[in-house]
């Protein structure tokens, strides 16, 4: 006799630009089951309900006995209640980055996460990126990076400052990579059509010896979201947006000349942000920790916070 297995209710709480990506991605997993939708616009919970056949709600908090796990893709300020709530009622939570607005709001969620033995992964969409996955397989020891994620201006995102926007993406994967603790964050940002920091550059220094050099800007003409790792081992450059990676090694021939070759990378064909979604859903059937934790998330919002401190302090001539 053949089992049926019991989906994974599912609600999606903010039904903006992300919200409805998340919606998309859940409808193709065939163990999830779509019940609920909230947003503080009725109009657009009343819509996506009509497209997935599921309930609306204006309120969030009237899903909490209804879901086994939600998306949390409201603005960022209000990351934190909506997350507390519905770990608070033993919920699964995957939540857009960053994980809140203040670390004080992190450690709060993640303590709620590990006391009701909870999944809380955070919305790193970029660690799923199929190119910044293939580099995994040939970087060695980073010494020295450069990252440019410039996009154009949009009102959506400008209720923080583009370190928490667009920037902790790369402070995200540069962790990661660089795993190694931080020895001094210099930092010079300004606002420009918003009255929060729309470009900033960074650069940070490792005890490693690593060199980080990162700009993140939401005015440009044109989008670009590019990383560079150069160590001894090699040169890998990613571009982000085109999922593309380009990675140089070196070799002595047979002369013992030194020769650089071009490294034979496959690269999936994946989309980040439904693997993402599906990364989340395992770890909810499977009770197993997600690829970034509320911890993992913890660490890119402490420097991301450091940074913004840092160019609040920052002598003005």
């Amino acid at each position: 006799m053949n089992v049926k297995k019991k989906k994974i209710k599912i609600g999606v709480i903010g039904i903006g630009h992300l919200g409805n990506y998340h919606l998309q991605k859940y409808q193709k997993l065939e163990n999830c089951k779509i019940v609920a939708v909230a947003d503080a616009l009725s109009d657009k919970a009343k819509k996506a309900a009509d497209i997935y056949k599921c309930n609306a709600f204006t309120d969030h908090s009237a899903m909490l006995s209804k879901v086994d796990a939600v998306s949390i893709a409201v603005p960022t300020g209000e990351h934190y209640k909506v997350a507390r709530d519905f770990l608070a009622a033993g919920v699964d939570v995957l939540i857009e980055k960053p994980i809140c607005a203040t670390l004080v709001q992190a450690d709060e969620l993640i303590g709620l996460a590990q006391k009701n033995n909870l999944i809380l992964q955070v919305g790193f969409v970029e660690r799923f990126n199929p190119a910044i996955m293939a580099l995994e397989n040939v970087i060695e020891k980073p010494m020295f990076i450069e990252a440019h994620r410039l996009h154009p201006f949009f009102e959506r995102g400008t209720d923080v400052d583009v370190i928490l926007d667009l920037m902790i993406h790369d402070l995200d994967i540069i962790l990661k990579f660089v795993n190694s603790p931080l020895t001094s964050v210099e930092a010079v940002g300004v606002p420009i059509l918003s009255d929060k920091i729309d470009i900033s550059n960074v650069r940070l220094s490792f005890n490693s010896g690593c060199i980080a050099n990162i700009t993140a800007s939401r005015i440009s003409a044109k989008t670009m979201q590019k990383i560079r790792f150069f160590g001894a081992e090699g040169y890998h450059a990613v571009d982000c947006q085109k999922r593309e990676i380009l990675s140089l090694g070196k070799r002595k021939n047979d002369a013992g000349q030194v020769e650089i070759y071009q490294n034979n990378i496959e690269i999936g064909s994946h989309d980040p942000l439904e693997e993402e979604i599906r990364c989340f859903v395992n770890s909810v059937i499977n009770r197993t920790r997600p690829l970034i934790s509320g911890e993992d998330a913890r660490k890119s919002l402490e420097l991301a916070t450091d940074i913004i401190q840092k160019m609040k302090t920052a002598k003005v001539p």
